[in-house]
């Protein structure tokens, strides 16, 4: 046997069971992923069973990304102030109260409403969740945690999906109704499974918890994150500007369809895998090689021409996703302290939600006036925020060197300084 092997095996064999809350939270992300079919199906509901125009229904399901930028924030606050638990069967209830009452709302002012409070509520878990994590599972075993998690996500969403679509055909309000459902039984699963795993105060150890300004002024931290949006740039191409690139090249929905699901296949086939390619390397040379694919993957589109082309551009990003994704999560649990790990894990989801919102308009226009090369200058963002995480990552590595040096009773204050 070789000392490769001998060591692969030594690491199998020390590797720390993944706690029962962790695995808890897992499944309730997961159910609510499965039951996630409104969001999918909501163009087409609007359309079909509202009868609204399609620039109308563009407006209301952006409205819900405009709500969901609030909730991300405010999950983050909440999940470091009254728990990590508390938030997320707030929200899971908030959820499936929401979708309830929009299952029956006809009047289109009182969807746009309803849609945007469903942005708002539906995401708060989201930062609750990863920070409940990064609290119940050790730091050697975070990578696989949250490439688990991720797998996890990306099975829910397909599924979601593929179910949506065959409920929808038989009945909208079915749809809202079984959404609902998950969303119920995720909260109760944490409600009733999951332990509180926020710190809390006491005589002998008082907690510092911050604010959201002492995030934004984390250098390392906010660095970072505006890598991340160009990553959440480059990933809401595939759902606003790809779809108008296919069907420019006479490409049909389905194939649309086909193409996207070839990603989410590849991820779940694969991605358990990933943490034993990469938790070798560091972790911003990890992420350069997945920015880069990821250009690469959307750069390409400008020769791809037909479906075969389309599917290899497909493949090509989404390994770098998978690649991207345990690094992510990784670093926020390392660079945030045990008390803001909400507010952190929030500030970072808003790069995917502001994303959402400013892609399809700039993209739009792009694609209009610039036609096949948007995809070259898009390629290029996604290669150069690779560059800047092998030139950031050394300030990263000790910023998060330093904050492990910390102990516990340590201000917040000091660890961003």
């Amino acid at each position: 046997m070789s000392r490769n092997d001998t060591a692969r095996n030594d690491t199998a064999r020390d590797r720390t069971p993944l706690p029962l809350s962790f695995w808890l939270i897992w499944t309730a992300l997961l159910v609510n992923k499965l039951g996630g079919f409104v969001m999918v199906m909501m163009t087409l509901y609007l359309t079909n069973a509202r009868d609204l125009d399609p620039g109308t229904a563009g407006l209301v399901v952006g409205a819900h990304g405009a709500g969901a930028i609030g909730g991300m924030l405010t999950g983050g606050v909440l999940a470091d102030r009254i728990g990590r638990k508390k938030t997320i069967v707030l929200s899971m209830f908030a959820t499936t109260a929401a979708l309830l009452v929009l299952a029956f709302v006809a009047n289109v002012f009182a969807i746009a409403a309803l849609v945007t409070v469903l942005g708002f509520v539906s995401v708060m878990a989201g930062p609750a969740a990863i920070a409940a994590i990064a609290d119940v599972v050790v730091e050697s075993e975070r990578s696989r945690a949250f490439n688990v998690m991720y797998w996890a996500q990306n099975l829910g969403m397909g599924a979601a999906v593929l179910l949506g679509g065959f409920l929808a055909s038989y009945s909208f309000t079915l749809l809202f109704v079984l959404d609902a459902v998950g969303a119920a039984a995720a909260g109760l699963l944490v409600l009733l499974g999951v332990r509180e795993s926020l710190a809390r105060s006491t005589p002998g150890r008082p907690v510092d918890r911050g604010s959201l300004g002492v995030v934004l002024k984390d250098r390392p931290y906010m660095v970072f994150v505006g890598l991340t949006f160009v990553l959440a740039l480059l990933f809401a191409q595939s759902s606003s500007i790809v779809p108008l690139a296919m069907t420019a090249d006479g490409l049909s929905e389905k194939q649309f369809g086909t193409a996207l699901a070839v990603g989410t296949v590849l991820v779940v086939l694969g991605q358990l895998a990933v943490p034993r390619l990469i938790d070798r390397w560091r972790k911003a040379p990890v992420l350069a090689v997945a920015f880069v694919l990821i250009g690469v993957g959307y750069g390409g589109l400008a020769l791809a021409d037909g479906f075969g082309p389309y599917v290899g551009c497909v493949v090509v990003w989404t390994i770098g996703s998978m690649l991207a994704a345990p690094p992510n999560a990784t670093i926020i649990a390392e660079l945030s302290p045990g008390p803001m790990r909400g507010r952190y894990q929030g500030v970072f989801n808003v790069t995917f939600a502001a994303a959402a919102l400013v892609a399809p308009s700039v993209g739009g226009f792009s694609l209009q006036y610039l036609g096949d090369w948007h995809w070259p200058i898009v390629g290029l963002l996604g290669v150069a925020a690779g560059i800047g995480h092998l030139v950031t990552g050394p300030a990263r590595e000790k910023a998060v060197r330093d904050r492990l040096a910390v102990t516990g009773v340590a201000r917040v204050s000091e660890l961003t300084r």
